[in-house]
Formats: structure tokens, C-alpha cells, sequence
């Protein structure tokens, strides 16, 4: 692969229209990112849950802040890497180099616009229905690739059908992105039934958009490393990192500001990022920075950035070292995995004490149970509908489906995409409403 390449303004669904002119108030990566930025998906994203529950009195993260974040700290890494290859003649002609760290920061906004209510439970709820629930008698009427996709729900995926599907009433293109924009959110290009032989337990596209992916690799020259399977787009190991950083670092924040982590504790897990030799002069000055500041969260805040800002150099220095590698879709690692070891010993610590103390703690298991049942609920319920759709609660139901969801035709497949379409774009407080609704335990509002 090479940069002049797999960086293009071409507009995926509209390739037959000429790029607005780079010299405009906005480059075509900036328009990309606006336009995430205003769209009802993402919008969404602030009532679906991260970790924790949907804030109360304490607010801690939700999708929609957590992906803002991951997109800053995003941006941050594309423009520390354009100003590393700006030096080098290689690229020194390439017209959109600059645009790395809006593409970055683009790709870091759309990463979690597939992800259900509920957090990963709800990813797990989908594929339940078919792979032990009721859904699992559908097998025989679906292809090896079809019932894959079923059987593995897959945030990844839906981000990319998202974007790139043309649903009932919307342009050709989705959200008609620029290629590089869209290939840069793909980390698991390969399908569902691909799973077993590439040993991962996520993929990056459905059957359905596996053309759209094809078009997207071929443009930017993204090589097909074995039938199915291609490599990523140097570009995705950067949006891995910022999501590696942010969701890591800024759990463990949280857990602080809910008093599961004690101030001590949640210090000391993130001081050990740094070494207490080589980093001296930064630890001296973050000990007079807590002296000055007596608010302890505050005082959190401060560790924390430095940390992020410290991740992120390594993150990118990783890069270049591997750079070779991850141009010819050889290397096999992530960024944060291959930091330096104070850094790599303090993130498995982070990595550990989360599993530990924060997604077992009970708020975060009871939110993961309810979202379990709501979503599990819901998806049998619209299934059933959409495959026998003639008998009376059919047709009722089905009628709750917005138009853009809707699937006219035969194909059971199309329309199992269609409910899981509708379902997984749902907030958590509106599946929880829909679900109560329908199990008769609530009526609707009046007005």
C-alpha cells in the first residue's frame, strides 16, 4: 500500500461527481466529519450506554462523549504521524496528507455508530436469539454467509452498513463519505464466516455491503491477503489506538468519580504509566500540580491527560517503526500492545483492574442483564412479525417500524437486516419504552 493511494477524496455513492475544490473553507475530510457530527445516528449515541448506566447525579461517559473523545485524542495521532511523513520526499507531492488527522478524527466518531443499546450486552442479545433462542430453527433458510452474519452481531459491521446502505428514503452511499473515511473504521476486514480461520471473534462487514468493501480496497489499493480476507487500512491502527486509550484510561476515571476505585488507587494506576527514573522531572511536577489543586477529581483529570498525551507519542512512534509492515498488511499486533514497558505493565494493570472491579461491579451487570432481556425481547418479537406478516399483532407491529426499516421484498434475509436495523439503532431509553409497551406493562403516553 501506499499513502498516495489510500488517501482519497473520492465520495463513496457518488463517484461520478468532481471533488468541491481542497482550497474551500472546508476540506472534503472536514465535510465528512461535520457530517457524522450532525447526524441523528450519532445524536443517538448520547443514550446508549458505555459501561456504566446512563448518568444520574454523577455523569459519567455515554457513547456519544466517549466517541468525542476518541475522536480528539484521534486527531491528535493522524496530525503526529502527517507531521512525521510531511519530512519525509516520499510524500512530500501528496495533496492530502494534511488531512490524516481529520480523517483519523472522522473515522474515531463513526467507530461506535453500529454498537446496540445496552453496551456489549446488547451485541450479545442479537446473536442469542439465533444462535439458542427460537431464531436458531431459521438455519436452513439462509446461506453459510447469511446465518454467520445472524449468529455474530457485530457493532463493527453495522457501523460500516450504516454508513455505506442506502435505507428507504436516503441517497445512494449512506452517509456518502470520502473512501479513505470509510476503510479507516473497518480493524476486522473479512466477513462472519471467515471467523474460525482468521481466529478473531469479530469482522467488519455483513454479506450485504461486501461489495461496497470490495470497491472501497480496490480504489485505495488495499491488498486482499487471502480469498476474503484483506489488510486493514494503515489509517485503522491509529482510530485502535485512540479507542484503546480512551476507553481504558477513561473507565478507570469513571469508576473514580463512583467511588468503586479509591483516590489512591486510581492514582497510582495511572502514575505507573510513567518511569519513575526516565520521567522524573514530569512526576515531580504532577506531585506539585496535586499540591496546588485540592479537588481530587481535578486532580485525576490532570494525571489522566498526561497519560493520554504520553500514549499517544508512543502510540505513533510504534507506527513509524512498524510502518513497513503495516503497509505491506503484516503486522499483526495493535499500536497500544507495543509500547514501551512501563507503559505496556501499567495498561495490562488498568486492563485488569476493569475487569475486576468495574465490569463486574453490580451497576454495570444489572444494566447488561435488563439490556439482555429488552433487546432479546424486542428482536423475537419483530422477527416473528416480519416472517409471518399477515396475522393481526404482524401487521400492528410492523407498523411501528419507521419507513426507512421497512423491507418490502421476499427475501428473509433482507428482512432479518431490516429488524436488526431498526432494533440496534435504538436508544437504550426507547427499547426500554417499546419493550414495556409491548409486554403490556406500560401504556403509551397520552398527549
Amino acid at each position: 500500500m501506499n499513502w498516495n493511494q489510500l488517501l482519497s477524496a473520492k465520495r463513496f455513492g457518488q463517484e461520478d461527481r468532481l471533488a468541491i475544490n481542497e482550497h474551500e473553507i472546508r476540506s472534503q475530510f472536514q465535510r465528512d466529519y461535520d457530517r457524522l457530527i450532525f447526524s441523528s445516528p450519532f445524536r443517538r449515541l448520547q443514550n446508549k450506554t458505555q459501561v456504566f448506566p446512563l448518568p444520574g447525579s454523577i455523569f459519567v461517559h455515554n457513547r456519544l462523549t466517549h466517541s468525542l473523545e476518541v475522536s480528539s485524542v484521534g486527531r491528535s495521532l493522524g496530525n503526529l504521524l502527517t507531521e512525521k511523513l510531511v519530512s519525509s520526499k516520499q510524500y512530500k507531492n501528496n495533496p492530502f496528507l494534511d488531512g490524516i488527522g481529520n480523517i483519523v478524527a472522522t473515522a474515531c466518531l463513526a467507530h461506535d455508530l453500529g454498537n446496540p443499546p445496552f453496551g456489549h450486552s446488547g451485541e450479545e442479545a442479537l446473536s442469542h436469539y439465533f444462535t439458542h433462542g427460537e431464531g436458531r430453527t431459521l438455519e436452513k433458510r439462509f446461506s453459510v454467509e447469511q446465518w454467520a452474519d445472524l449468529c455474530n452481531f457485530e457493532g463493527n459491521a453495522n457501523a460500516f452498513r450504516l454508513l455505506t446502505h442506502a435505507f428507504n428514503g436516503r441517497r445512494k452511499g449512506g452517509f456518502a463519505l470520502t473512501y479513505s473515511s470509510i476503510a479507516s473504521i473497518i480493524k476486522y476486514p473479512w466477513e462472519a464466516y471467515k471467523i474460525p480461520e482468521v481466529g478473531k471473534r469479530k469482522y467488519g462487514f455483513f454479506n450485504t455491503e461486501k461489495e461496497n468493501y470490495q470497491m472501497v480496497a480496490k480504489e485505495l489499493g488495499i491488498p486482499e491477503i487471502k480469498s476474503g480476507i484483506f489488510a486493514r487500512h494503515p489509517l485503522v491502527y491509529l482510530v485502535e489506538a485512540a479507542d484503546d486509550i480512551c476507553y481504558q484510561v477513561m473507565d478507570i476515571e469513571d469508576a473514580h468519580k463512583l467511588k468503586i476505585l479509591s483516590t489512591e488507587e486510581t492514582k497510582q494506576l495511572l502514575l505507573n504509566f510513567y518511569d519513575k527514573r526516565e520521567d522524573i522531572n514530569t512526576l515531580n511536577r504532577i506531585d506539585e500540580t496535586c499540591v496546588e489543586v485540592s479537588d481530587t477529581n481535578e486532580q485525576i483529570a490532570y494525571i489522566r491527560a498526561g497519560v493520554i498525551g504520553k500514549l499517544i507519542k508512543e502510540c505513533v512512534a510504534v507506527f513509524l517503526a512498524n510502518e513497513d509492515k503495516i503497509m505491506t498488511g503484516e503486522f499483526a499486533s495493535t499500536l497500544i500492545k507495543e509500547v514501551p514497558e512501563s507503559s505496556k505493565v501499567a495498561y495490562k494493570n488498568c486492563t485488569q483492574i476493569a475487569i475486576t472491579k468495574i465490569y463486574n461491579h453490580r451497576s454495570v451487570l444489572e444494566i447488561e442483564l435488563a439490556g439482555y432481556k429488552i433487546l432479546g425481547t424486542l428482536l423475537k418479537e419483530f422477527v416473528e412479525a416480519i416472517l409471518n406478516p399477515k396475522s393481526f399483532y404482524s401487521k400492528k407491529l410492523l407498523s411501528l417500524i419507521p419507513e426507512q426499516y421497512s423491507h418490502k421484498g421476499d427475501d428473509d434475509y433482507l428482512k432479518i437486516m431490516s429488524i436488526l436495523d431498526f432494533v440496534s439503532g435504538m436508544t437504550d431509553v426507547f427499547a426500554l419504552d417499546l419493550y414495556r409497551t409491548i409486554k403490556g406493562i406500560k401504556l403509551p403516553d397520552t398527549y
